[in-house]
């Protein structure tokens, strides 16, 4: 390195070439101290030959082309297949998936909830006043029929029934009185009559006069008419002797009424005194009994049922809380006519209930047979569309669609039953999109019929243990 003198100006400056060749002097210092540790160190620089750069050239053509064809090539062939298909899509017609309609079974099992209740139940209350004075059974008890169930005290009954009787009496003296004047004025007629025919005889030889003639005809009349009198008198107090004996059996009944009765035999479903309570005659309702060997469920059948249900007819009736038991029954009774706030028909299910393992007030499901007069079309439930102007299905008939109103029966939620509108052997669109119009031309696709009828067993209404 230079070093500069720390007076300029007392040297003149050198020229260019002279601190060009001191910088050069002064590398080749440098290179010389250098230059043995890079033999050292540092290996011998080898290059390639042509033929090994030759062959990476030709390798990394032969990658680009392997890339062109591999990657680019199928690239526009599948661009030009999504081309071509969806101008074949563009012309094609819409595929549409149909099933056909077909005939509803002829006969179906029909499951309608019931409410079970007792063939006969009744209030008992009692016929007489007083205060109850005991009582023999209690809620839960079984009673045979005349079984005592309660005893009424009732001391004005009883008084009553003394009065009763005391008139009795009073009414046979009047007869009796009344049998007595009859008898004495029938001998009075007689002696009138008698009179009567002397006198008309002396009247008749001029031995009276006519005036004292007419007095005495005119007392036997008058006798005749009290005779008569004394007749409807005797009468009338007989009529009073028989009003008399009917009073005082009628408070002689009320006073058997103070022993309360079962009137059937059954089982007491409601206790309403206890003793001591003040019992009124026809208003305090003493228990309630039911008789439980045969029990009655009623069901509400839907119009659509309605005209093939039958009295008769026979029914099992099933309980959630007896499961494998099933009930024999039949049909007692329908109403004949349909609920207008439910259009159902009320029918009478009888059951007989030998154990009495059913009780009134249960919920019950009662499986119905019906055969029906009129089978209605059968459809799935997805190939009804809903609209304004009602239930509709889309109808393909000759490649085109048609719309068809139609009035559904009955609906279990996986099919439908049709009414009007609709036979069977249709095809029928299934979910008709937005490309299924009116009149449009489709290409279908037959789908297997998916339609069952409801008589197919429903899942947990498999039969069980049937009993009689």
């Amino acid at each position: 390195m230079s070093v500069q003198d720390p007076h300029p100006d007392a040297h003149p400056s050198p020229s260019r070439e002279e601190r060009l060749r001191l910088e050069l002097e002064q590398l080749k210092e440098k290179r010389e101290r250098i230059l043995p540790h890079a033999e050292t160190q540092l290996p011998p620089l080898v290059r390639p030959s042509r033929i090994t750069v030759a062959a990476l050239a030709l390798m990394a053509a032969a990658g680009l082309a392997a890339a062109f064809v591999l990657g680019y090539l199928p690239r526009q062939k599948r661009l030009q297949q999504v081309l071509a298909e969806s101008r074949s899509l563009g012309s094609a017609l819409p595929v549409v998936n149909v099933v056909r309609s077909a005939a509803a079974p002829a006969e179906i099992t029909l499951e309608l909830p019931g409410s079970v209740q007792a063939i006969t139940e009744a209030p008992v209350l009692a016929r007489a006043d007083g205060y109850l004075k005991r009582r023999t059974v209690d809620i839960g008890d079984r009673v045979s029929a005349g079984q005592v169930l309660a005893e009424i005290d009732a001391p004005e009954l009883e008084q009553q029934v003394a009065q009763g009787r005391a008139a009795l009496e009073q009414a046979r003296a009047a007869q009796q009185q009344a049998a007595a004047s009859l008898e004495q004025g029938r001998a009075s007629l007689e002696l009138a009559r008698v009179t009567a025919e002397r006198w008309s005889g002396l009247f008749l030889k001029g031995a009276v006069s006519r005036q004292e003639n007419d007095q005495v005809q005119a007392q036997f009349r008058a006798q005749t008419a009290s005779v008569q009198a004394l007749e409807r008198a005797l009468a009338a107090a007989g009529r009073n002797v028989v009003a008399a004996e009917a009073n005082l059996r009628r408070l002689e009944s009320l006073q058997d009424y103070r022993i309360v009765r079962a009137p059937f035999a059954g089982i007491i479903t409601l206790r309403n005194v206890d003793t001591g309570a003040l019992i009124s005659a026809g208003q305090t309702m003493l228990y309630r009994i039911a008789q439980v060997s045969a029990l009655r469920v009623y069901i509400n059948v839907p119009q659509t049922e309605a005209p093939d249900v039958r009295t008769g007819m026979p029914a099992q009736v099933s309980v959630t809380e007896l499961p494998g038991h099933v009930f024999a029954g039949r049909i007692e009774h329908t109403s004949d006519a349909l609920d207008p706030s439910s259009r159902t028909l009320l029918a009478d299910v009888h059951v007989p209930n030998p154990g009495q393992k059913l009780m009134p007030g249960m919920y019950a499901r009662v499986r119905l047979t019906v055969r029906r007069s009129h089978r209605p079309v059968l459809i799935p439930g997805d190939t009804v569309v809903l609209r304004s102007e009602g239930p509709m299905v889309a109808v393909v008939r000759n490649g085109r669609v048609h719309y068809q109103a139609i009035s559904i029966a009955r609906d279990d939620g996986h099919t439908m039953e049709v009414s009007a509108g609709l036979a069977p052997g249709e095809l029928l669109a299934v979910n008709p999109g937005d490309a299924v119009k009116e009149g449009a031309a489709v290409e279908i696709r037959e789908l297997p019929s998916r339609a069952t009828g409801p008589s197919a067993e429903q899942p947990g209404s498999r039969p069980g243990r049937q009993e009689r």
